[in-house]
């Protein structure tokens, strides 16, 4: 086709105009850019921000595995750059058979001349030898290897500051390192995410030491036996433990509310259950009970016109290695603790006057260290309305009689002087106290660890105890030390405790909070309020950077501790768990409807 000059010359017009329109328009880079970039001799700001670049000048002979891990760590805003070049094994061979020739004869002469050996000639000889073997054989390559970070501050003055603490660090282990002077702008680019080698600075490394570079460390957190209990942030590995396996089954839960404390909890439950483990679960707010109806499980509701009882004077069926006075002693110092928080204020006087009237009334139904535990019933036991009338005929006693009145008599009738009527043989166990009033909680608590501790004394098996609201019992002193005693000592009958709080002001004031977090080996944080992110922080030893993860993470993430480790965990659930499990008010009413639409089309 021909074009005339007139059509040629419009047809460059049009070209030349379109230039222009794309020269004008905004693009990416437009946008992202700086407003300007200031190089000097030894920095380079970009903007506000100012920009530094170190590069590593010489290793020590031997690199120990992860010797970049604090770097890759450490909380500072830095860009690194690793550059690997291959190099022909061939030309390599040739200069170490050159090398090895010159050190032979070095040592050589000075053997004539008379002289010591040289141990610095002889080791020399034979690293080379044995690099030649391994390059000869190819278990070993050969590479040009360029490490360069680039740090950044708001000032010279900080990144300074960043850079000679990073040289501390790699200096302590023998690697040196020097600033780009006059190459800013190269160092700069070399470690912007372009693949562009502009410094090409590099040292000569072999597979093995090269190797020890490998940037991705991070904690691994899994015994690869157990349930999942999440994801983990760092590298997106499994978190699998066994709790059982760790030196004791116990594990504290923290984490303000909403943050999925209850439902990676139940998650925990129900995938134990899958292993054979028995669960029994104090629920104060009935977040359980659709868990507990879907698996089959017992609910025990707990209130003033329930009919499930328990009685605080049961004693368990002990075996033959232990001592009945001692069960009678301990439970004796149980019921004490338990009136104390019923009762209020105390004296000493007071104190021994209950110890007496409860052994009265015990005796009262023959039951001594010489009975035979194996024999009784629930029915055997004595009531807190037999206490009642030992502290009514007692003298010195009036003020305490009065006092118990209230819960044998009084408002609170019914609902500890009752004989037990409950039974806990199925997998899942459920006390709901909901319904309680706010006063009776720590007592309904109390009582039920202390059914629970006659059980687990009774029936040795494999069980996980789930305290939620751990926080109610920590208010009371003589509540946290019963708790406090089952954290110690629940390893021996094959149980795990565990403790759920939100408040955990309340929880770590008392004596016995962190002592029940030092006596657990599992430990899981979610998301922290910052009121209470500092006693989190002090308690658990956290980083800056591990701070502000728990003070930003979403729902069902947080750190897990697991013993002496810990890394960054975000809970998971299937479809058919998240269904069981859900707290979400909204999604249990969508369950709700799908379940009444399911049973009118089948009617």
């Amino acid at each position: 086709m021909f074009f005339g000059k007139d059509s040629k010359r419009q047809q460059d017009e049009i070209v030349e105009s379109e230039k222009i329109y794309q020269e004008g328009l905004a693009t990416l880079k437009d946008i992202i850019a700086p407003a300007a970039i200031k190089v000097t001799a030894n920095y380079l700001q970009i903007g506000d921000t100012f920009a530094k670049t170190i590069f590593v000048i010489a290793y020590p002979k031997y690199l120990r595995t992860s010797w970049f891990s604090p770097i890759i760590n450490i909380d500072f805003p830095m860009d690194i750059s690793m550059f690997m070049h291959p190099v022909d094994t061939r030309e390599i061979l040739k200069n170490l058979r050159k090398s090895a020739t010159q050190v032979q004869s070095q040592i050589q002469m000075e053997q004539e001349e008379g002289k010591i050996r040289d141990p610095i000639l002889e080791t020399a000889i034979g690293n080379i030898e044995e690099l030649r073997d391994q390059l000869q054989q190819g278990t070993e390559k050969f590479f040009r290897f360029g490490l360069y970070i680039t740090l950044y501050g708001k000032d010279s003055k900080e990144v300074e500051k960043t850079s000679k603490e990073l040289e501390a660090i790699m200096e302590a282990q023998m690697i040196y390192v020097k600033p780009a002077v006059l190459r800013a702008e190269q160092g700069f680019s070399s470690t912007l995410p372009l693949a562009n080698d502009e410094l090409d600075i590099a040292n000569n490394l072999n597979t093995s030491p090269l190797s020890t570079t490998f940037p991705f460390v991070s904690s691994d957190l899994s015994s690869n036996e157990g349930i999942l209990y999440g994801i983990n942030r760092h590298n997106n590995s499994l978190i699998l433990f066994d709790r059982f396996k760790m030196e004791n089954a116990n594990m504290v839960v923290f984490a303000k509310s909403g943050a999925g404390k209850s439902y990676s909890i139940k998650l925990e439950a129900f995938r134990s259950m899958m292993l054979g483990t028995s669960v029994i679960i104090i629920d104060p707010e009935n977040e359980y009970k659709y868990l507990c109806e879907t698996v089959g499980g017992t609910f025990i509701k707990i209130s003033l016109n329930s009919h499930s009882r328990l009685n605080p004077f049961d004693l368990p069926k002990i075996g033959e290695d232990e001592d009945p006075e001692d069960v009678i002693r301990n439970n004796v110092a149980n019921l004490i603790s338990l009136l104390h928080i019923m009762l209020g204020s105390v004296t000493p006087e007071e104190d021994s006057i209950l110890d007496r009237a409860i052994r009265e009334t015990y005796s009262l139904r023959d039951i001594t260290a010489q009975s035979n535990f194996q024999s009784f019933t629930s029915n055997t036991f004595p009531t807190m309305s037999d206490l009642y009338e030992v502290l009514s005929n007692m003298d010195g006693a009036d003020s305490l009689a009065m006092r118990l009145e209230k819960y044998t008599e009084g408002i609170f009738s019914g609902f500890l002087n009752n004989s037990t009527n409950v039974q806990i043989d199925n997998q899942m166990v459920v006390f709901n106290i909901r319904d309680l009033e706010e006063e009776l909680r720590p007592i309904a608590m109390f009582v039920v660890l202390q059914f629970i501790w006659n059980e687990m004394r009774s029936k040795l098996k494999k069980r996980l105890v789930i305290v939620d609201e751990a926080w109610v019992m920590m208010k009371h002193d003589d509540a946290a030390s019963f708790m406090f005693g089952i954290a110690k000592r629940c390893r021996k009958y094959y149980t795990g405790l565990t403790t759920i709080t939100q408040d955990i002001t309340d929880f770590l004031a008392s004596r016995y909070g962190k002592p029940i977090v030092t006596n657990s080996s599992l430990q899981l944080l979610l998301r922290q309020s910052p009121a209470a992110i500092d006693t989190i922080v002090e308690t658990f030893y956290l980083t800056d950077q591990e701070k502000f993860l728990l003070l930003e993470s979403n729902v069902g993430e947080g750190i897990f501790f697991a013993g002496a480790k810990h890394a960054a965990v975000k809970i998971i659930a299937s479809y058919s768990e998240d269904q069981i499990i859900t707290t979400d008010p909204n999604q249990l009413l969508e369950i709700e409807r799908a379940k009444k639409e399911f049973e009118e089309e089948n009617l």
